[in-house]
């Protein structure tokens, strides 16, 4: 390995907090556990939610491969693609900035969530993963920089660190609840509607932050 695995995650993990801090990946966490069985329903939740995150990471690594980038030298192509995902990422954020007040806070997809059962849970979370194009641009992002670093026989660690992370504050009041129960309903509501409240501007921040994180690294690398 010509890149240590510590070296990776310097440029994943930031990657992998666009997702968790996400409202849109939050949220649904929270309307799940007011659902008619909500333990059961959240854990199925959050085990589709991490299956969709791991089979778009491993879909972009091994495209990342056909492409050449399984290397113990990253190709060339790499940076450049960095130059222009980072780029994409800071003109997505700042649309979503310019835009935060021209139309009301909405939550798609996650309209059947407080009613849903846990087979229908797992479909969802697995559905609202992958459906999402900010979790797909970003996980394709991901898989690419695991493909491309020359990590050698760390991908796969490199992979599970990575939905690890993305799929943290899913799995955060998901366990919670599961072990408190009924107490922490004041908080996760308090929750949801500050997230609500603050959406659009939340992740026009995070977007443009790490825009420019992966943006810095690509031109670093040309």
């Amino acid at each position: 390995m010509s890149n240590s695995l510590g070296s990776g995650l310097t440029e994943l993990i930031p990657l992998a907090a666009v997702i968790a801090l996400s409202p849109l990946s939050i949220i649904p966490a929270v309307l799940v556990l007011h659902s008619p069985r909500p333990r059961p329903t959240g854990l199925a939740f959050l085990a589709g939610w991490v299956v969709g995150l791991a089979t778009l990471t491993a879909l972009f690594i091994g495209i990342s491969g056909l492409l050449g980038g399984m290397h113990d030298k990253p190709p060339a192509w790499a940076s450049v693609a960095r130059v222009v995902i980072g780029a994409a990422l800071i003109v997505f954020g700042l649309y979503r900035w310019f835009t935060r007040h021209s139309k009301p806070h909405q939550m798609p997809g996650t309209a059947h969530l407080t009613s849903a059962r846990p087979g229908k849970a797992l479909v969802l979370g697995a559905l609202l993963s992958v459906a999402n194009p900010k979790v797909l641009f970003i996980c394709a992002a991901a898989g690419f920089a695991i493909g491309t670093a020359g990590l050698g026989s760390a991908v796969p660690a490199a992979a599970i660190i990575f939905v690890a992370v993305s799929a943290s504050t899913v799995a955060l009041p998901i366990l919670a609840y599961t072990f408190s129960g009924e107490r922490l309903d004041p908080t996760l509501e308090r929750l949801k509607a500050w997230m609500e409240k603050h959406n659009s501007a939340l992740v026009a921040a995070i977007l443009i932050v790490i825009g420019l994180l992966v943006l810095y690294k690509g031109i670093h690398g040309l």
